[in-house]
């Protein structure tokens, strides 16, 4: 007689093996139609499954986060019938729910194409409004394996062969259509909706080995609903046109080529972009106690295997042997294991500490080529990268430090609210289990005494201890992971770091590794796509442009550059003989804050006409005072606070 316990705590008794179903249609009609699956103990399973034995029980409802993943993962199962359908002899693969969608491989002689997408989504449709159940089986193992080869269906076999002996084998039936699939499902086709849309196809080699055969990858997004799916459908509109390469090109920001792959070629307006936001980093730094240091590019394996990262990054380390000393030196792909050389370097004491490093630390770690990303996802990069090596009783108020710097910065930079994500022990770490309940509990106290709340992100920690990951969400709605701080207690040991405590013994330091930004080059591209490049005027890589409306303006139009250019501003003087709009159009399409049109008026009046980007009115105003308050404007935030 299983006892079912429901979320308010109410306890509902059965006289046998009862389903999800059965026990919603007892609670209620409403509950009945509006649940999809339930959560038995706490896994996932499709609500026409039995249950029998005592157990908690939550119903899943198209609201519930769950919900959006089952109708992706669904959504790839009526994709790969459609295709089946429409394209006899088609083999199917493997088709996981994906962030914000799905995608289904397939093998077939010719690819598919998007020419092919309107006859798949109306196959979809039909399927949908069909609303054939999703149905659960169990096989025995060579019965699956017969009957996928029968059909042709080799890589399902290959799949089904490779599954660990005792693993049940689970099909699932919509009407004639069947696949290998773990689950679970909601109750049948017509709960996917009709919010999907199919949005490219690319290529992807069985089992990601390229000796396998290619295969065809079709990739769709799926939704709760109609409205859902267009404001996706519009943020990835708008995402195109703030695309950072697009948006480099246009500003001249920078490029990247094959003789370089991953690596960016700055041009003056972008490293100048690129500088700027350094500077202000800088400052901030310096500001907050740290002390900036420099460590080498290339350093022996040695250090790297001390510290453990050989083993764990060294297929992302480039190489290089010095064959006459017969050494393997490696290109550093993180600064952590450097820093410690700095501290061990003299006799440290509990009085330093604690003791803040920070380095522009530029880093190099092998990306596949498919996994680059214009300066988002590099080869070569910098981090705002910095260490602070402190006492176990000082993690507190280190981390409200931390936090305090990192919001203030986040608002400079546009970004209003972050979230904070708890990342706990990888399954693969450095340091026993005592080390990391240690640490882990030295983060959720300091969180607690900071006044930070953080959602839970199992599993993700780093390989040497447990994280805070600080996220930010764009102008877009999309959200970028950033900042961190994350608690070492493992490198120290492994690396032999201490200092003289206060009884005259020999302590281990802990060790916070922090960054805001994360790597100037991922943060620059977000900034950009954030601003779509129209930046505030302390950022802009140009902040004004003095444009002369005819040529006899052209020597006052030098001197308001001039003028300017001595009041710090980035400025550039347009004097070819070409139309004003002309100008202004150029201007605008490359993103410039200010444009300071003058004629023989305003050269005759000592004046300038400001025009804003953006904006289709001008302002008349005495150069003086145009000069002053553009450069108060184009001060940095911090600088601006501190002169008051």
């Amino acid at each position: 007689m299983p006892a079912i316990t429901l979320p308010d705590g109410s306890v509902r008794r059965f006289d046998g093996a009862v389903t999800g179903t059965t026990v919603a249609q007892s609670i209620g009609a409403g509950l009945a139609r509006a649940a999809l699956a339930m959560e038995v103990d706490g896994k996932l399973m499709d609500i026409g499954r039995e249950i029998d034995h005592d157990a908690s029980i939550r119903f899943v409802t198209r609201k519930d986060p769950e919900a959006l993943e089952m109708i992706r993962h669904d959504a790839a199962h009526v994709l790969a019938e459609a295709v089946q359908s429409l394209f006899p002899g088609t083999q199917v693969t493997i088709g996981p729910s994906i962030e914000n969608g799905f995608y289904y491989d397939f093998y077939r002689n010719e690819p598919f194409k998007p020419e092919d997408f309107a006859a798949i989504e109306k196959r979809m449709g039909e399927i949908v409004a069909a609303n054939e159940p999703f149905v659960r089986e169990t096989w025995p193992r060579e019965k699956a394996i017969a009957f996928f080869e029968d059909r042709g269906e080799r890589f399902k076999a290959e799949l089904i062969r490779d599954l660990p002996e005792d693993e049940e084998i689970s099909i699932y039936r919509q009407g004639e259509w069947l696949d290998l699939c773990r689950g679970p499902h909601l109750r049948g086709t017509a709960d996917v909706g009709n919010a999907f849309k199919l949005m490219k196809v690319a290529g992807a080699y069985w089992r990601g080995d390229h000796r396998n055969p290619m295969l065809t990858r079709i990739y769709g997004t799926a939704w709760r609903d109609r409205k859902e799916l267009e404001a996706h459908l519009h943020q990835l509109e708008e995402a195109e046109r703030r695309d950072h390469r697009r948006i480099g090109r246009e500003m001249d920001l920078f490029h990247i080529q094959e003789e370089a792959v991953g690596q960016i070629f700055w041009h003056p307006k972008g490293w100048r972009l690129y500088s700027v936001l350094q500077d202000y980093m800088r400052r901030a730094q310096n500001n907050n106690g740290y002390q900036e240091v420099r460590t080498p590019q290339l350093v022996d394996r040695a250090l790297w295997e001390a510290s453990g990262h050989w083993d764990k990054y060294r297929e992302h380390m480039f190489i290089a042997t010095v064959e006459d000393e017969d050494k393997t030196l490696a290109l550093k792909p993180m600064n952590c294991p450097c820093h410690v050389q700095i501290f061990r370097h003299g006799l440290r004491s509990y009085r330093e500490l604690p003791l803040r490093m920070a380095e522009f630390g530029a880093c190099h770690r092998y990306e596949p080529s498919g996994a680059l990303h214009g300066i988002m996802r590099v080869r070569g990069f910098t981090q705002d990268d910095a260490h602070i090596f402190c006492t176990e009783d000082q993690i507190a108020d280190e981390t409200a430090r931390f936090v305090r710097m990192l919001a203030d910065v986040y608002q400079d930079l546009g970004f209003e609210h972050f979230r904070v994500k708890f990342a706990d022990r990888p399954e693969q770490r450095a340091g026993d289990d005592a080390t990391w309940d240690r640490a882990e509990n030295a983060l959720k106290v300091a969180c607690d005494m900071a006044g930070v709340t953080y959602e839970h992100n199992p599993g993700e920690g780093a390989f040497y201890g447990p994280k805070l990951e600080f996220v930010l969400r764009d102008a877009i709605g999309r959200d970028w992971q950033c900042g961190t701080l994350q608690v070492d207690y493992v490198l120290p040991e492994r690396l032999d770091a201490s200092y003289v405590g206060e009884d005259s013994a020999r302590h281990r330091p802990v060790m916070l590794h922090r960054a805001i930004l994360g790597s100037f080059e991922r943060f620059l591209g977000i900034l950009i796509e954030q601003h779509a490049g129209r930046f505030p005027l302390w950022l802009a890589p140009v902040q004004v442009v003095v444009a002369s409306i005819v040529t006899d303006a052209a020597d006052y139009a030098q001197y308001v550059t001039d003028s300017l250019r001595k009041a710090g501003l980035v400025v550039e003087a347009d004097l070819r003989n070409e139309k004003i709009n002309a100008k202004i159009r150029e201007h605008s399409l490359a993103r410039v804050p200010v444009i300071l049109v003058v004629g023989r008026k305003e050269a005759e009046e000592n004046t300038v006409a400001l025009r804003r980007l953006g904006g289709k009115a001008q302002e008349v105003l005495p150069l003086e005072e145009a000069v002053s308050a553009l450069a108060y404007e184009a001060l940095p935030p911090d600088i601006r606070r501190a002169r008051g």
